[in-house]
């Protein structure tokens, strides 16, 4: 059997990773500045967070949700305190996509309306109704298009109000930062004007922190720039640093029914384990702090070059935009200089390195990079 050919590959194949290092099976070393999608939160093979999923593995790895998991409260608690969430409640499941559709789901059911609200460039996930959340006509099929969706304009307030005034839409879905669509910010205005719409029409605000989120930023959540509190905040990526886990932060004007919402594999303890241990990371190394730090500095020494159009993002969520496609750039920094970037598009390098990027990588890249420009 062969595998479904859907991926572009790079001829690399990691055996071995620690921290920002990633090493091949003819022992390269590669420096890892995008860390699967922003999966990577923590850095690689931390040895407590192997550790803590050793240890959990030795005594029970899975069981259904229909019993008492104290890993999932102790969670809860821990996740409450770290994002300044107390008050909500905790969902689990076991993607990012699988968190949106869950949020969609529980907004319709809170409002008794169907329609939801994106934003043109978003990306949401690759399930049927977080595709249809997804303004990616590639990969929209006739199976999700007929959700109903209506896309506005990133910071367009007046589009999403003419929106609102038709009296149906359930939630109006934002990333904190767009990812796949090019790291393109929403203003701090348009976030805060966006709460008081929804609060004024009766729709639930839903924040995609997918990869914003989990400290990326220099904040918990992307949305705290802007000081606003949204219905529902979805999760995904690097919230257990590799391992399958997701979730939704639900503010306590939600009713839980029993019922509305199920997972088969989410919550599970090995997830739980792995969620715990990347929360101990990041605050014993301060890892939020050292997002900012370490971004911020990337971001201001990106060398000016003429075909370089503008530097976006925040903290380790970076996008080099250029006036021409990147991919002989990302290929040269890939095998001449042996470090893993993404793209978004076919014209912006796309960085999200784990959290715990020093100074020292962030210099090897810039000086790899003005080499390669």
């Amino acid at each position: 059997m062969d595998l479904f050919d859907v991926y572009s590959l790079f001829d690399v194949t990691p055996v071995k990773a620690l921290g920002c290092k990633v090493w091949d099976k003819d022992g390269q070393e590669y420096l890892d500045l995008y860390g699967g999608h922003a999966v990577i939160s923590v850095g690689h093979s931390h040895p407590h967070y192997i550790e803590a999923l050793t240890e959990q593995l030795s005594k029970i790895g899975f069981y259904s949700n229909s019993v008492i998991n104290p890993l999932q409260e102790q969670l809860a608690s821990r996740l409450g305190a770290a994002s300044g969430y107390e008050d909500y409640s905790l969902f689990l499941d076991n993607s990012g996509a699988e968190s949106n559709e869950n949020a969609a789901k529980l907004a319709s059911f809170h409002t008794g309306k169907d329609r939801i609200i994106a934003f043109r460039k978003s990306f949401h996930g690759r399930t049927s109704g977080a595709v249809a959340l997804t303004d990616n006509p590639k990969i929209v099929s006739p199976f999700n298009a007929h959700h109903k969706v209506s896309f506005c304009d990133l910071n367009d307030l007046d589009s999403v109000e003419t929106e609102l005034m038709k009296g149906d839409v359930a939630a109006v879905l934002i990333e904190g930062i767009q990812g796949c669509g090019g790291i393109n910010l929403p203003t701090e205005s348009f976030l805060q004007n966006l709460e008081i719409l929804c609060r004024k029409f009766g729709a639930v605000l839903i924040l995609d922190e997918v990869q914003s989120g989990y400290g990326r930023t220099g904040k918990f959540f992307a949305h705290q720039w802007a000081g606003i509190r949204p219905g529902i905040i979805t999760m995904g990526k690097g919230i257990a640093n590799g391992f399958p886990c997701g979730g939704i932060l639900i503010s306590p004007e939600f009713k839980a029914v029993k019922g509305m919402l199920g997972t088969t594999f989410g919550g599970n303890y090995l997830a739980m384990a792995a969620a715990l241990a990347v929360l101990d990371i990041i605050e014993s190394e301060d890892l939020i702090n050292n997002a900012l730090k370490v971004g911020e500095y990337l971001k201001a020494n990106i060398p000016q070059h003429p075909s370089i159009k503008e530097v976006r993002g925040r903290g380790l969520m970076l996008g080099i935009e250029f006036n021409t496609e990147v991919a002989s750039i990302r290929r040269k920094l890939l095998f001449e200089k042996h470090i893993f970037t993404g793209v978004a598009g076919a014209n912006m390098v796309r960085l999200l390195a784990p959290l715990c990027l020093s100074m020292e990588q962030a210099d090897q890249f810039l000086e790899s990079f003005k080499q390669v420009l």
